[in-house]
């Protein structure tokens, strides 16, 4: 898949780029806007999400928030939703997408070819890329001043996201691990386990990690994460480059606590002001 993805602005406020279509405007507080936005190019099926357009008038920095595979009520773009409207009080615009495994039959599909699995991580990974060329696009955006949020394979993701594109500089990964063959084969027997595992390897996180020239990653991970140990997520944030923080909260693997929010959205809006 190619890099051609388009987003519709919002209210004509915005820059027109690629095909596109938008729902209607909402008006979710005041001075803010909202549209559901459908990101999409020749020969494949829409990429959907949300656009909410930081108040105030000049240049605004810009987030795209990539979601978990969780709770299916989240399971989509509106998992960071809240956190979108605080920064849009703030003057940051975002722009929020559904992922592949926004999908309900994508986890049962992933874990059995290699190179079926490989393909189709890298086909998202474009989609991320095009997602981030049409924010870039859109009038008003500042487009040296970009941020990554993403949870569960939102962040492992977007740890691969950060040693191909240079573009955000500020990440926010939560509850992710360092290998994307743990989770693919989660609770699967694979015939050949080893060779499936050597080749999805061909996924760096932690390779991907190290090459990011990113100017701050926020790791966030829960005590009580029935998928993480305190192990692997020092595995996985340990190659990041500094500055970094590390925090972990007492939660789930949701990381559904006030704190967390908090600290993920005082830590894009410090570092989106420089």
């Amino acid at each position: 898949m190619g890099r051609g993805l388009g987003v519709l602005a919002l209210a004509g406020a915005l820059l027109f780029v690629g095909a596109a279509t938008a729902a209607p405007i909402r008006h979710i507080a005041p001075g803010i806007d909202a549209g559901e936005i459908y990101l999409r190019e020749d020969g494949s099926g829409p990429v959907t999400g949300e656009l909410i357009k930081g108040a105030g008038k000049g240049l605004h920095p810009a987030v795209l928030f990539v979601h978990w595979l969780g709770d299916p009520k989240t399971t989509n773009h509106t998992e960071f939703e809240a956190d979108a409207v605080a920064l849009a009080k703030r003057g940051i615009t975002s722009l929020l997408v559904d992922a592949m495994w926004a999908k309900p039959d994508w986890f049962d599909k992933v874990g059995v070819s290699a190179d079926a699995d490989v393909a189709q991580a890298r086909e998202q990974i474009a989609e991320l890329r095009a997602a981030l060329d049409a924010l870039q696009a859109l009038k008003g955006v500042d487009r040296t001043r970009i941020a990554y949020v993403g949870h569960d394979f939102g962040a492992m993701f977007g740890a691969l996201l950060a040693g191909e594109d240079a573009r955000p500089k500020v990440y926010v990964l939560m509850a992710g691990v360092p290998t994307m063959s743990e989770w693919y084969l989660l609770g699967k027997k694979h015939p050949d386990r080893d060779a499936y595992v050597a080749a999805l390897d061909r996924l760096d996180i932690t390779g991907s990690l190290a090459r990011s020239k990113a100017r701050a990653i926020l790791f966030q991970f829960a005590a009580h994460d029935h998928y993480i140990t305190a192990e692997r997520a020092a595995a996985f944030a340990a190659t990041a480059p500094l500055p970094r923080g590390v925090f972990t909260y007492d939660a789930d693997h949701s990381l559904a606590v006030p704190q967390a929010a908090a600290d993920r959205r005082a830590w894009l809006i410090e570092n989106l002001a420089r």
